[in-house]
């Protein structure tokens, strides 16, 4: 199996890469398919190969808005990592979508048995988290704030 060496996976030593992706599978989802609704059970996460996938905020009363737009190399899903694994958005694909599933459960496992390669991958995924913070917070500005962009380097 071709190993992600780019993206949210990066800098995992090549073992840990390797072991990571013992619990991988290449999937397919057609363009407009739900992938998984917000609340729901978090058992999975994807590395997106090819296409592309929304992210979307469920709001009583009102269509779902798109929180950001994922592609290739990118990682989708992270609410696997904490308890009660439930998903905090929902995801529905775009374009054809290819990518590799990972199950949450046995991934935790692995975890939980080289705790080196556990901090690693909670590493890679923190920084997604932030990144993804820095970003909603810069696109919620742009929305709701004066009427210029406000871009910020630090915390």
């Amino acid at each position: 199996m071709t190993t992600m060496a780019t993206g949210p996976l990066a800098g995992l030593k090549d073992p840990h890469l390797e072991r990571l992706m013992e619990f991988s599978r290449q999937v397919n989802f057609p363009a407009g398919s739900r992938l998984f609704e917000e609340g729901g059970r978090a058992d999975h996460f994807w590395i997106i190969r090819s296409g592309s996938v929304d992210l979307s905020l469920h709001i009583p009363g009102r269509a779902a808005p798109r929180v950001e737009t994922l592609g290739p190399g990118e990682l989708l899903g992270w609410s696997w990592l904490f308890p009660p694994y439930r998903w905090h958005f929902g995801a529905q694909a775009l374009s054809p979508v290819r990518a590799l599933e990972f199950d949450a459960e046995r991934v935790r496992q692995l975890c939980r048995e080289d705790p080196a390669l556990g901090h690693d991958l909670v590493l890679a995924c923190a920084q997604v988290i932030a990144d993804r913070l820095k970003s909603a917070r810069t696109r919620l500005l742009d929305l709701y704030g004066p009427h210029r962009s406000y871009r910020d380097d630090g915390d």
